[in-house]
């Protein structure tokens, strides 16, 4: 007996009410779905991008200043503690900073062409440091050279500069000067006085895991500038292979050795490079797993929904199925018509879903600067959720299989 599809759309014709509420179930679940897997795979991204730093054998240190000082007082306390820390059996070196990749402090900057340039050519994180930041951190230079220590400014609390020379990430060169001819090229960002490019580093992530910043991927520069702040200052120190436990714990006693005017934070004031990215990737870790969670609901939801109905209708046409028994219908018969029934629902909630999911995501977009949802994350949510209706329908269809022939002759 060939299966048609007239006789299922006459079907559903009847029952419009539960017919509607389900397929729009599956639009709703499928937007919902697709925006959720494009959600959990950039946070997962995330978890795992690269930051240019030796995160095995690097750690920071937030020191702050337990007494305001002159600059001058203070920079000569900074470069006191630079010679202790360099001179641990642990440490291979470090460096005074404002800031680090992933997380603290730091800032971000316009960044112009030409010093009359109203719209700016991009953004990118600023770095201060002095010529041991990229040895320190382990980034590795690419083009030109790095800061010689005559070049190295001392920056002062609140302290505004724009140095003659800067280092900058790859990703900041190319978008700057997309032929790839960056080194020795100029470029504004504070002010009407120029900053030449004499050195360019692979890969810098800049100070945050936001939005913001993930539009601007990797555009970091580096300023040669020792900070001097009178409030505190980082240090970022690079163990030998091996000697991080030993370096981080003989850091903190060899800086109190040089001076006891000094607070670290018991919380945050010592921390390696796995525990800042465990924290700073916290939220994408928990905003994976919620979507996950809201994913796995809405689809058993979902499912049930179909099973209900479907179970439902079982009930409600045994005489009917029955009767096509008798007729010479075959179990596959009946398993299929049910099957294909489900799919015609679930298709038609899916081409709603499609438009639904995009246009979400057009929102978010416009709303939370995320990027545009790729169509993989579409096509994948509707496959799970044309399985997921065949796989609900599947139980009760096989039930309406069994039905006997004999029950053409009870009454309804």
């Amino acid at each position: 007996m060939n299966l048609q599809i007239r006789p299922i759309l006459a079907a559903l014709r009847r029952h419009k009410a539960g017919t509607v509420l389900i397929a729009l179930q599956i639009a709703l679940t499928l937007a919902i779905v697709c925006n959720a897997l494009f959600i959990i795979h950039a946070r997962l991204a995330n978890l795992s991008e690269a930051s240019g730093v030796d995160e095995a054998n690097v750690f920071v240190i937030q020191n702050q200043w337990a007494a305001e000082r002159p600059t001058s007082e203070v920079d000569a306390q900074v470069r006191a503690d630079l010679l202790a820390l360099r001179q641990l059996p642990g440490v291979r070196d470090a460096t005074p900073a404002t800031g680090y990749p992933l997380k603290g402090g730091g800032w971000d900057n316009f960044v112009t062409l030409t010093p009359d340039q109203v719209q700016p050519t991009t953004d990118a994180a600023v770095y201060t440091g002095d010529e041991h930041f990229i040895d320190t951190l382990g980034l590795k230079l690419v083009a030109g050279r790095n800061f010689r220590p005559d070049e190295v400014m001392v920056m002062g609390t609140g302290q505004a500069i724009t140095p003659p020379t800067v280092i900058v990430s790859k990703a900041l060169a190319d978008k700057l000067f997309p032929a790839g001819d960056a080194l020795g090229k100029s470029f504004y960002a504070m002010g009407a006085t120029p900053s030449t490019i004499i050195g360019i580093v692979d890969t810098l992530h800049r100070q945050g895991v936001d939005p913001w910043s993930n539009s601007h991927a990797g555009q970091s520069l580096i300023w040669p500038a020792r900070s001097a702040d009178a409030r505190g200052v980082y240090y970022i120190v690079r163990a030998k292979p091996g000697q991080l436990a030993a370096a981080m714990r003989e850091a903190p006693k060899a800086l109190l050795a040089q001076s006891r005017l000094r607070i670290f934070d018991p919380k945050d004031g010592i921390q390696d490079y796995a525990t800042i990215r465990h924290k700073v990737y916290d939220g994408d870790r928990g905003m994976a797993i919620l979507m996950a969670i809201i994913c796995v609901v809405l689809l058993a939801i979902t499912g049930a929904g179909i099973v209900g109905l479907t179970s439902f209708w079982v009930s409600q046409r045994r005489r009917q199925i029955g009767v096509r028994r008798a007729l010479g219908a075959r179990k596959r018969d009946i398993l299929a018509y049910f099957l294909t029934e489900n799919f015609l629902i679930s298709g038609c909630g899916a081409v709603v879903g499609v438009v639904l999911a995009y246009a979400f995501n057009l929102w978010t977009v416009s709303h939370f600067e995320l990027d545009r949802m790729s169509a993989i994350y579409v096509v994948i949510g509707v496959i799970v959720l044309l399985l997921l209706g065949q796989a609900a329908t599947f139980a009760p269809a096989r039930r309406a299989s069994r039905v006997p022939p004999v029950e053409a002759t009870r009454s309804v």
